[in-house]
């Protein structure tokens, strides 16, 4: 057989074993923050959370000591203004490795370097010098002997994909072809992965209602409205997995293939200015909890059912000092200061009910301003057609306050959202109801939602500063084609 044949099976069982070997979630950790927790409450964060893969956008000695001996895989970033430097230069290549990646591994599980974020779309004068930039760190991972355990690639804007949907007619950007073709070319050749940054937020605040709003939030669509590819005939029942495989279209249109895709970035804002009502806590817990949930289950796209899919939630901490509209600073799930913003889960999500939820820490919350008549129509509805469980709200029951409203009414809408966000449940109730982290649980009368605590938090109290947010269901495990099977197929198929 050719050397030529054998090096294609050999990428081809790097790919398969990559597809086969799970899906996992990860966390970016950004630094545009006007007081940055030190690196170990970073790392004490992540393993409370139980993260085990995080994206750093530089090389930060401090937290790559900090992760030593955690087992959390690390992809280190290239800054874009270092791009240059190593793009033009071996030696400045190698030196980078040597400081950054060889100094810190074995100890710290160093699997990835992003070359840049987002070059092409953001300065474009630097293309020339991204794929150099990326061949010359991969010549210095081979000398230092580290290119098994570290591969390299460059995550890409879903700006260079102009028209995403349908997913079949999907090309980058024509102005970068030739770059595309060195690009892909390259992690071909390396076995590497494509980076991809998708965000649908993006896409749904610019699309002005072309999509509905749960078809970016991995809601359940009316039956009636489903998205379908006109030229695959493939149904598409969230925008996440129509910009992967829009990704995934625009290599084949460069005649590339089993690349598998990652992606880098993807996440909700959880606050936002008065043109950004989209971005609020509601929609932030969905959309994250259900991208959990989508990647865990490994299901891959419609183009591409069975190849998983990997992602990095965007992100951490909320970047205060980040550019740009309200949005720009609030895609974070805790606040500078180490609290939460919302609970999530980074693990298997139990099935919804207002005993397992998922959504530890969370609340919704009837509006004490709200109309009483807007109340009472909310709270019909809830304990009615809603199917809340609303026994505890009754007369005798711990949960009942005559003459409050306001408390009966959020007992009920908090027991209907525990029970369906996962499927699609909101806290809205004709806009009489709000999210919250300050849990109303009192006596015996216990939310779901609530850690279990029989006391009642002073208001405005907020979870410990880098503690713990809840109790963290457990990953199920996935079930996995076994590799002996795969490699005797493979190699039956190939010779």
């Amino acid at each position: 057989m050719r050397t030529g044949k054998w090096e294609e099976i050999v990428l081809l069982l790097i790919f398969l074993f990559s597809s086969a070997s799970g899906a996992f979630i990860g966390i970016n950790i950004g630094t545009q923050m006007s007081s940055l927790p030190s690196a170990a409450e970073i790392v004490l964060i992540l393993k409370t959370q139980q993260i085990k893969h995080v994206r750093l956008f530089d090389a930060d000695h401090q937290m790559l000591n900090a992760l030593a001996n955690t087992g959390i895989e690390v992809t280190v970033g290239v800054p874009n203004d270092q791009l240059l430097r190593i793009g033009e230069s071996r030696s400045e290549a190698a030196n980078w490795i040597n400081k950054n990646v060889a100094a810190f591994v074995p100890a710290t599980n160093i699997t990835y370097i992003a070359v840049g974020n987002e070059v092409l779309t953001t300065i474009p004068n630097a293309a020339l010098v991204l794929v150099p930039a990326m061949q010359f760190l991969q010549s210095a991972l081979v000398a230092a002997n580290l290119n098994f355990q570290v591969k390299v690639s460059s995550p890409q804007s879903m700006d260079m994909i102009p028209k995403h949907f349908p997913p079949s007619t999907a090309t980058f950007n024509l102005s970068w072809n030739s770059v595309m073709y060195q690009h892909l070319q390259f992690l071909k050749n390396t076995g590497s992965s494509f980076m991809l940054n998708a965000q649908p937020y993006y896409a749904y605040a610019k699309g002005q209602g072309i999509f509905p709003l749960e078809y970016a939030l991995f809601r359940p669509l009316d039956p009636n409205n489903q998205i379908v590819d006109p030229n695959t005939n493939f149904q598409y029942t969230n925008m996440f997995d129509a910009m992967i495989d829009a990704a995934y279209y625009s290599m084949q249109s460069l005649n590339f293939s089993n690349i598998p895709v990652t992606v880098m970035a993807s996440g909700w804002p959880s606050l936002g200015g008065a043109s950004e009502p989209e971005a609020n806590i509601d929609n932030a817990l969905a959309y994250n909890s259900n991208l959990i949930r989508h990647v865990l289950n490994g299901s891959g796209t419609p183009s591409q059912p069975t190849t998983s899919v990997s992602a990095y939630v965007h992100e951490l901490f909320n970047e205060d000092v980040r550019p740009g509209p309200v949005s720009e600073k609030n895609w974070g799930i805790f606040a500078s200061n180490g609290t939460a913003v919302y609970s999530l889960t980074f693990g298997h999500l139990a099935e919804s009910s207002a005993a397992s939820t998922g959504l530890v820490g969370v609340f919704c919350v009837a509006n004490s301003s709200a109309d009483s008549n807007a109340l009472k129509k909310g709270l019909d509805w809830a304990c009615g057609p809603g199917s809340a469980n609303c026994t505890a709200i009754q007369q005798g029951q711990p949960c009942y306050e005559a003459d409050n409203l306001v408390a009966i009414a959020s007992y009920a809408y908090n027991d209907y959202y525990h029970r369906t966000q996962a499927s699609g449940g909101s806290c809205n109730f004709g806009n009489t109801a709000m999210i919250t982290t300050t849990d109303p649980s009192h006596g015996s009368c216990i939310f779901a939602g609530s850690s279990g605590s029989s006391t009642s938090p002073t208001e405005g109290t907020t979870p410990s500063a880098f503690g713990p947010v809840g109790a963290l269901s457990g990953a199920s495990r996935l079930q996995f084609v076994s590799s002996t099977f795969l490699v005797t197929f493979l190699l039956t198929f190939l010779v």
